[in-house]
């Protein structure tokens, strides 16, 4: 496209509004859908399966985030940091790719209280 000889502007914004619009309409449903299941919870349930439900929807939450926060970095980057250096770009990219499937895991897995016990020891231990 750099190669164009035209405005390109046009093409950037569409896609630039593409991404925000698909994270905007995904937040959108997830948190609807994330209020529905909390209004069913609270009427249906104890007040033990209603903490054990929020813990799950916050898991949920975060893993979603973690997802979410890097597209949308990596997509501001590309659209608006084209006077970065390529480093910027790159780290950028790195992140995108490494930190939600490192950090889906240890989400998942604090919420088990023997594996939480045993990363608190190990954490406790070093420090």
């Amino acid at each position: 496209m750099k190669r164009a000889c035209a405005d390109i502007t046009v093409n950037i914004l569409y896609g630039l509004y593409v991404v925000l619009s698909t994270v905007g309409i995904d937040s959108l449903l997830i948190g609807l859908s994330y209020t529905l299941i909390l209004r069913t919870v609270m009427h249906l349930a104890s007040p033990r399966e209603c903490i054990q439900a929020l813990n799950t929807c916050v898991s949920h939450t975060l893993a979603v985030t973690i997802v979410y926060i890097p597209v949308i970095g990596v997509s501001m980057i590309h659209h608006f940091g084209r006077h970065l250096p390529a480093i910027v770009h790159t780290l950028v990219a790195y992140v995108y790719l490494v930190v939600p499937p490192v950090l889906n895991p240890i989400i998942y897995s604090v919420k088990s209280k023997p594996i939480r016990e045993a990363m608190l020891r190990m954490l406790m231990r070093q420090g």
